[in-house]
């Protein structure tokens, strides 16, 4: 961080100053030029990737322009490039008013669709043509800034009542789970593997493989959004190298915490998830593994006993309550697992209310569990005991009750404990 800073500076004072130092072509490639021996290059090579660099043309597009560009046009159906040359060239045209034809034609197959309805209504659209030295091949990019648009609030997206994916994102998978417009977790948990120790040059292949397979489970559940945690770990990593130190357990946290793309996670999915019409919230994501295993991961794992739960599912739902605008913990008012067991109000279950003091607790019978689960009676317990026949033969006589006052004590009867008087 502190060499980071120390640069930022420099390059600071070299633009205030009026005299930035900018390379055509990159500084990191013009230094190879002294290292081709490590770099394994020769000056040959080195040369043709130094011209290509320096070689592009650019035309930045104007609205109301044939097909979007005027320098650079891109018929839509037929895929002829028509380049306006410039005036010392124009003795080279083959076609009318000074343009240039290319021989060959340009197809585009990403967001094709796009670039269609662009360049048709003639909005303004961007082409870079770059040559590639290594396969020798010329390309051309186009590009294009996307309209402005107005995102849905919280609320909108419950009233919409379709349901919303929140996602955890740690070092090596991403959890996830759906959750209705209420909050309420759906389906069951989703684990994405995400592996980014892998060389420098596909982790961002690996990424975006990711980020696919979770727009496409959205798009299959017809989702309004994803919710995410809106993570940062510049802090995390100072304070660990300060509290932790640079031993084993200090190198051990760092590694962990620079292995989880954050930003390059988030930025993907926000551009990926954009052109598939699906909203990002980033949410605090204070608490939320801690929260996700107190509160969701063993509700989660009574529904799915086949399928293991983790506190990074129950992190997801949390996440994705929030993005709901709902609280991270369950409401107090679940009904229990099973109705027949957990004979208790939907309004009271997951929270003990304590009775006022000096109210009279209500008469017990004899088979409710007094005192460890046994069935142990005191003597200034109010027992009243109601025996109803079962048969429609004894169904009419009166029930009988009887006080403890009136019953014998346990000294009298030691082997048969407490005994049941007859009914008359």
């Amino acid at each position: 961080m502190q060499i980071l800073t120390a640069r930022l500076a420099v390059v600071e004072a070299r633009i205030e100053s009026g005299r930035p130092s900018i390379v055509v072509g990159g500084r990191r490639l013009a230094k190879l030029r002294h290292n081709l021996e490590k770099a394994e290059l020769t000056v040959e090579e080195w040369r043709q990737r130094w011209v290509a660099e320096r070689l592009f043309l650019t035309a930045d597009g104007e609205s109301g322009a044939p097909f979007g560009n005027y320098t650079i046009s891109v018929h839509p159906e037929k895929g002829q490039v028509s380049i306006v040359l410039p005036e010392p060239l124009r003795q080279l045209a083959n076609a009318p008013r000074g343009r240039y034809n290319l021989a060959c034609t340009v197809a585009f197959s990403h967001r094709r669709e796009e670039w269609l309805d662009r360049a048709r209504a003639n909005r303004a659209v961007r082409y870079d043509i770059v040559y590639d030295p290594e396969r020798d091949r010329w390309y051309l990019d186009a590009s294009w800034s996307c309209d402005p648009v107005v995102l849905p609030t919280p609320q909108e997206i419950q009233a919409s009542g379709e349901p919303l994916l929140g996602i955890d994102l740690n070092a090596d998978h991403l959890a996830a789970y759906l959750l209705d417009p209420h909050g309420n977790p759906i389906g069951d948990p989703i684990t994405v593997p995400l592996q980014m120790s892998s060389p420098a040059s596909t982790r961002d292949g690996r990424l975006r493989t990711a980020v696919t397979e979770l727009i496409r489970i959205a798009k299959e559940h017809s989702c309004a959004g994803i919710a995410v945690e809106n993570l940062g770990f510049d802090d995390a990593r100072a304070v660990g190298r300060e509290t932790m130190g640079r031993g084993e357990r200090g190198k051990s946290f760092r590694r962990t915490v620079a292995g989880i793309p954050t930003a390059r996670f988030r930025e993907r999915l926000r551009g990926m998830a954009f052109h598939e019409g699906l909203v990002v919230i980033a949410v605090d994501p204070a608490y939320t593994s801690i929260w996700g295993g107190q509160h969701w991961q063993h509700p989660l794992q009574q529904q799915h006993q086949k399928i293991t739960v983790t506190r990074h599912h129950g992190a997801s739902v949390t996440i994705g309550r929030r993005a709901l605008g709902h609280r991270a913990r369950r409401r107090p008012g679940v009904t229990a697992p099973d109705q027949r067991i957990g004979q208790r109000r939907a309004t009271g279950q997951t929270v003990n209310v304590p009775r006022t003091r000096g109210t009279v607790s209500p008469p017990r019978t004899a088979g409710t569990p007094n005192g460890g689960d046994k069935t142990r009676l005191r003597q200034d317990d109010q027992l009243t005991r109601s025996l109803t026949s079962k048969t429609v033969r004894e169904a009419a006589g009166p029930p009988y009750v009887r006080t403890l006052a009136s019953w014998p004590t346990l000294a009298n009867n030691p082997k048969n404990g407490f005994p049941v008087p007859p009914v008359t």
